[in-house]
């Protein structure tokens, strides 16, 4: 095994953190390089403490790159839709982890990523339930196999099972973890479907808001009972109600956006590279069947909905 002094392992870090700028380095690429360097051996705490104030900020600036009021008015609908099938989603998790004896915050992480839109959902959620850099990492493994796999299988069962392509839309924004798949699965299927699955998903990642409020309620006293405030949600928010009310910006907005999301993939970089084996394996083979189950019932339940109903 290759070892490397601190200077060196520093510049190796820092050549990762600038590919990981450059569109090309995909942000389950970037966690799968972190996860190798924890492998190796080649941990650099000095940068690793640093990945969940990257994760907040990058959240922030994701947040210029949310179109709220097209989204909004494109899918009003929509709106109740994803409402409910978030609660459901949230609901259900809860119960296979407690089936499955799954340790809490891995099951919070693995079902708002379903719930909602990924690896966002469980950057947005971790540092509000504290998790450690184990439990966020396997949460986004969980989330980004199943969100590979379901790129190339939805468009196959979407013909298998003779979807239009509204319903395939509106069950792909449902189903699929990640905006990018769920856009990439779409755009196979066909315009419209692009169409449809891209307003949805949007609309369901506006989610991660509320969902963060209520966590924070839930988990935001510290050890002398204070309660800690969660500044990057409010942020967040913030930054979404500027692109609302100031849209003459968005070509600053474009750019803060797409730093936003090189963040979050340097920020899951991090998060890899500091991963510990020895707890990560506490986790098991139950959180992954909690994961694959769960996205197994959003599926298929939302598949027989759009079946059977006008849409």
């Amino acid at each position: 095994m290759m070892r490397f002094g601190s200077q060196k392992l520093a510049v190796l870090y820092a050549l990762v953190l600038v590919l990981c700028l450059f569109p090309f380095f995909s942000a389950s690429g970037a966690l799968a390089v972190g996860i190798l360097f924890s492998l190796l051996g080649w941990r650099l705490p000095s940068f690793s403490r640093y990945a969940s104030f990257m994760l907040q900020a990058s959240i922030v600036l994701m947040g210029f790159g949310m179109q709220v009021a097209e989204v909004l008015e494109a899918s009003q609908t929509g709106l109740i839709s994803t409402a409910v099938s978030v609660v459901l989603v949230m609901a259900a998790g809860y119960v296979l982890a407690r089936c499955l004896k799954v340790e809490g915050t891995t099951g919070l992480l693995i079902a708002s990523g379903t719930a909602i839109c990924g690896g966002s959902a469980i950057a947005a959620v971790a540092p509000l339930v504290r998790a450690r850099n184990e439990q966020t990492s396997f949460a986004l493994v969980v989330v980004f196999v199943l969100n590979a796999l379901a790129l190339f299988l939805f468009p196959w069962l979407g013909h298998l099972f003779q979807l239009s392509e509204t319903s395939f839309g509106w069950w792909a924004a449902l189903a699929i973890h990640d905006t990018s798949s769920v856009v990439g699965a779409g755009a196979v299927y066909g315009p419209q479907a692009l169409e449809v699955a891209t307003t949805t998903k949007l609309v369901r990642a506006l989610w991660i808001l509320p969902l963060s409020l209520v966590l924070s309620l839930v988990y935001g006293r510290g050890e002398k009972g204070r309660f800690s405030v969660p500044w990057f949600i409010f942020l967040f928010a913030g930054s979404i109600g500027m692109v609302w009310l100031f849209p003459s910006a968005a070509p600053v907005y474009s750019v803060l956006g797409a730093l936003g999301k090189r963040g979050m993939v340097m920020a899951l970089f991090l998060i890899g590279s500091g991963l510990s084996f020895k707890e990560a394996r506490k986790a098991g083979w139950r959180s992954f069947a909690m994961g694959v189950l769960l996205w197994l019932l959003v599926g298929s339940v939302a598949l027989l909905v759009l079946k059977y109903s006008s849409v």
